[in-house]
C-alpha cells in the first residue's frame, strides 16, 4: 500500500482562529489514506487543535518565530528542515509575513509552493506592517500557486493581476455544515447550561484582537442593554485584549449580563443558544463565524467590511461602522423575536459544505505534487 501524500502547512500556532478553523475542518474530512496533513509552527506553547492533528497522524514541528534579528538563522532552520525532510513535495503557507522567505527556500528544494491569504489588511504598529507589505510583496513572484478565502483577500495580498491569473483559486471557507443544523434541543440544553434560558442572548465569536473590535461591541451591547435589561451579551474566545475588555464591562457596570466562556469546542452547540450574532469586525478576510452562524439559522448583524463571499444567506445585515451605536442597537433588537429555520441546503447550494472543498483540495495536491512543470 502506498504512503499519502504529507502536505506541509505553516502557520503561526494552531489554536482557533479562522484560518485554522478551515484547516482542521478539511484535515478531518480529507481521505487521510490519500493525503496526510503535517505542521511547522512559529509557537512553541501547546495550541488547542495540537492533541488533534497528533491524534490524526500528523506531525508537529517547530521554527523560531521571525523578529528581523534572527534573519538568518530563521533561514538556516528552514534550509536544514527540508535537508533533514527530503520528502515532502507540498508546502501550503498560512503565514503571510514571512512567507517570501520559507517558500522561497521551499521551492529551492523542489517544493510546489502555495500562498495562501485569510486577511484583507494588516494589524500592529505602522513599522511592523509597512515591513509586512515589503515582505509580501514578493510572494506574488515567489509561489507556484495562489489561494484566498474572498477574492478581496486575494487581491489585497497578491494585487489584482495574479486574482485573474491560472493559477489563483478562491478557496471557500466551507464547514461541516451538518454539524450546524439549527436544533430546539441543543439550543435549550446549552441555554440550560448556561443559565440564560429567558434571556434575549447576542453572541459573539472571535479573538480578543484588535480587528474583532471587541470595544466597539460592548459599547453597542451597552446601548442594546439600556432598552432591553433581559439582553445577554455572550462572548466566545480568548486573547490579549480580554483583560482590558473585562475592565470595561466591569466599568459599564455589565459584569452580571456579560458571559466571557473562552476558548470552547463547542461551537455549534454555542450557536444555538445565541438569538442573533453581531460580528462588528474591522477587517477580514472572510469571516468563517458568519458562515456557521447563518448555517445555524442565526440572524447576523455584520461590519460592512466583510466580503460578498460571507453573504450566504438573507440572514446576514451589514452595517456600517459609521453608523451610530443606536443604528446598531435598532437593528439587533429587531431580530429578538425571530423565528429559526434550517439553512442547511442554502450554505451547500453556495459551496459551503466542506465535502465539496475537500475533494478538490484532494484532488489539487495529488496532481500539483506530480507535476513537472509549474504554471508561472
Amino acid at each position: 500500500m502506498n504512503s499519502p501524500l504529507r502536505v506541509l502547512h505553516v502557520l503561526a500556532g494552531m489554536n482557533l482562529g479562522g484560518a485554522e478553523t478551515f484547516i482542521m475542518n478539511v484535515y478531518r474530512n480529507i481521505d487521510r489514506t490519500k493525503v496526510q496533513f503535517d505542521f511547522i509552527l512559529f509557537r512553541k506553547e501547546e495550541c488547542e487543535f495540537n492533541s488533534e492533528i497528533r491524534e490524526l497522524g500528523g506531525k508537529i514541528y517547530w521554527i523560531p518565530r521571525y523578529n528581523g534579528k534572527n534573519h538568518f538563522k530563521f533561514k538556516k532552520a528552514w534550509n536544514n528542515f527540508f535537508k533533514t525532510h527530503p520528502t515532502y513535495k507540498v508546502i501550503h503557507g498560512h503565514v503571510r509575513s514571512t512567507a517570501s522567505i520559507y517558500l522561497k527556500i521551499a521551492k529551492k528544494y523542489g517544493l510546489t509552493t502555495i500562498a495562501h491569504s485569510h486577511s484583507s489588511s494588516s494589524r500592529g504598529k505602522l513599522i511592523d506592517r509597512f515591513i509586512k507589505k515589503l515582505f509580501q510583496f514578493q510572494i506574488r513572484i515567489i509561489a507556484n500557486y495562489f489561494f484566498s478565502c474572498s477574492n478581496e483577500a486575494g487581491k489585497w495580498l497578491f494585487g489584482k493581476k495574479v486574482v485573474n491569473k491560472e493559477n489563483y483559486k478562491l478557496i471557500k471557507n466551507a464547514i461541516e455544515a451538518d454539524k450546524f443544523i439549527y436544533n430546539n434541543i441543543s439550543r435549550d440544553n446549552t441555554r440550560n447550561a448556561l443559565k440564560i434560558q429567558h434571556n434575549f442572548v447576542i453572541g459573539h465569536i472571535g479573538s480578543f484582537t484588535y480587528p474583532k473590535n471587541h470595544d466597539f461591541l460592548i459599547n453597542v451591547f451597552k446601548e442594546v442593554h439600556n432598552r432591553q435589561g433581559n439582553a445577554i451579551l455572550l462572548l466566545i474566545g480568548d486573547g490579549e485584549l480580554r483583560s482590558s475588555i473585562e475592565e470595561k464591562i466591569k466599568d459599564y457596570n455589565l459584569t452580571g449580563n456579560v458571559i466571557l466562556t473562552g476558548v470552547r469546542s463547542d461551537i455549534p452547540d454555542l450557536l444555538q443558544a445565541m438569538d442573533v450574532f453581531v460580528f462588528p469586525s474591522l477587517f477580514e478576510g472572510l469571516g468563517i463565524v458568519a458562515i456557521e452562524a447563518q448555517a445555524a439559522g442565526l440572524p447576523c448583524i455584520v461590519s460592512d467590511v466583510l466580503p460578498q463571499e460571507a453573504f450566504v444567506t438573507n440572514l446576514i445585515q451589514k452595517v456600517s461602522l459609521k453608523e451610530s451605536l443606536s443604528k446598531w442597537a435598532h437593528y439587533i433588537l429587531k431580530r429578538e423575536n425571530y423565528k429559526r429555520a434550517n439553512t442547511h441546503e442554502q450554505i451547500v447550494s453556495k459551496g459551503y459544505d466542506i465535502n465539496d472543498t475537500v475533494k478538490w483540495l484532494e484532488n489539487f495536491y495529488i496532481t500539483s505534487s506530480l507535476q513537472k512543470k509549474i504554471i508561472k
